[in-house]
């Protein structure tokens, strides 16, 4: 009978780096004593409990374990702990409050989506920048009532982005203390996603308005071509303040993200 080193020992052959996603202090205490031709240890959680040299922020915790392994992996190459074709090992807990899973996986930064930048260095809190995003990427995967839909949402600096438009039509949130991330709120969000003007939401999650035509000046804004006055819009606003802008597209159906008058992420909602 094979011994299970053989059966599994190709798993941590030539192994660059090992990936520990939120483990217990006992468990992080094991790799004190690596040695140096040892592959290294990269830290990933919502705060660096044990101190590491290597760490990678988790601020939002994704259900998805995929996704969360793909979020740490595009986090550890923009922070310079993983480089492109390194082999990895994510240990993680799925079934336990500590780590009893392990994964072997390809860093491959040329497929990064751009997400670990919106979450962890935008200005809005990363939770609300989710809710946002799961709102648009279910407008684009289902349409309003059936039909495709364009919507834009401008997240955080709240205050400078109102200064910066002007109301459409009466704000059906003006006295209202609502946030992006009630189940109920989302559904109205989909609802008013098919009038003209933008949603204003705050740092907390907070919605200030729908219904807002933003005002900045387009000079300057270089947006890919084919992409319209919606984008244009978004790119001019994060641009003149330090929201992050969020937009379906009607016509291609895609989501996108704008940070600092740039185009920071593009996603097919069918693909995500």
């Amino acid at each position: 009978m094979s011994d299970l080193r053989e059966l599994f020992g190709d798993l941590f052959d030539d192994v660059d780096g090992i990936l520990l996603f939120s483990p217990s202090s006992s468990y992080y205490e094991r790799f004190d004593d690596l040695d140096e031709d040892d592959p290294d240890v990269i830290l990933v959680g919502p705060e660096n409990v044990h101190g590491a040299d290597a760490y990678v922020e988790l601020p939002v915790q994704f259900e998805n374990a995929s996704e969360r392994i793909e979020f740490a992996i595009e986090g550890a190459v923009d922070e310079g702990t993983v480089d492109e074709g390194d082999d990895l090992l994510c240990a993680m807990g799925l079934f336990a409050d500590d780590v009893d899973s392990i994964t072997r996986v390809r860093a491959n930064p040329a497929e990064g989506s751009g997400i670990y930048d919106l979450f962890v260095n935008s200005r809005a809190e990363p939770d609300v920048i989710r809710a946002v995003f799961d709102v648009a990427i279910e407008l684009g995967q289902k349409g309003q009532k059936g039909k495709p839909v364009g919507a834009l949402f401008v997240v955080g600096d709240a205050g400078k982005v109102m200064n910066k438009s002007r109301p459409l039509s009466y704000n059906p949130f003006e006295k209202s203390h609502v946030h992006v991330g009630d189940p109920i709120v989302r559904v109205m969000l989909k609802e008013f996603s098919r009038l003209d003007g933008a949603f204003v939401i705050s740092d907390a999650g907070k919605i200030v308005s729908a219904y807002r035509y933003l005002e900045p000046a387009a000079e300057g804004v270089d947006i890919p071509k084919g992409l319209g006055t919606r984008h244009m819009a978004a790119g001019a606003i994060t641009r003149d303040t330090n929201a992050t802008a969020i937009v379906l597209s009607e016509s291609d159906g895609l989501v996108r993200a704008f940070k600092g008058g740039e185009l920071v992420l593009e996603i097919d909602p069918e693909n995500y």
